[in-house]
């Protein structure tokens, strides 16, 4: 009676080892066709977005440029991506400053239309903000004309 019982205590972990081995493989390779899928998927789809020059005109779609100032590439990369617009960014070093060059397509005209009629206004509505630097000086001034002692200057601060 003990000796059975001791086979089958054998026998049930023999068993159990090789079911957690099993479904250890398994699920190795159920991972493995899915990672396999996912890459077969990424390899087939074209970039979005950013990209490089090549990848833009690999794509066998018209390509538009235009010239752009630094100050305004994050600006545009926002509409563009709102609007999903593919682009690519270069820079002219021969000129000083460095001019860059945005080339750019979409599939559709309107998203591409739409996406720069909102960049141009964007550029539009900052240029006809006032500067916060210039009220923030113009609001010294006033201050120092109120209350000229209770102003400090720094010239005074450093002979002390």
């Amino acid at each position: 009676m003990q000796e059975e019982v001791e086979n089958r205590t054998v026998n049930l972990a023999i068993s159990t080892t090789k079911l957690t081995f099993r479904t250890i493989v398994n699920g190795y390779n159920a991972w493995k066709r899915h990672h396999q899928a996912k890459v077969a998927q990424k390899t087939s789809q074209l970039p979005i977005g950013k990209q490089s020059i090549k990848e833009l005109i690999g794509q066998n779609q018209g390509v538009s440029s235009i010239p752009i100032e630094k100050t305004d590439l994050k600006g545009f990369e926002q509409v563009a991506r709102k609007y999903g617009v593919d682009y690519a960014i270069t820079k002219d070093q021969n000129v000083i400053p460095p001019k860059y060059t945005v080339f750019f397509k979409a599939k559709d005209a309107d998203a591409l239309t739409s996406a720069f009629e909102e960049f141009t206004n964007r550029k539009l509505k900052a240029k006809e903000k006032p500067s916060v630097l210039e009220q923030l000086n113009k609001l010294k001034e006033l201050v120092a004309a109120i209350l000229p002692d209770k102003v400090r200057h720094k010239s005074q601060e450093r002979d002390l």
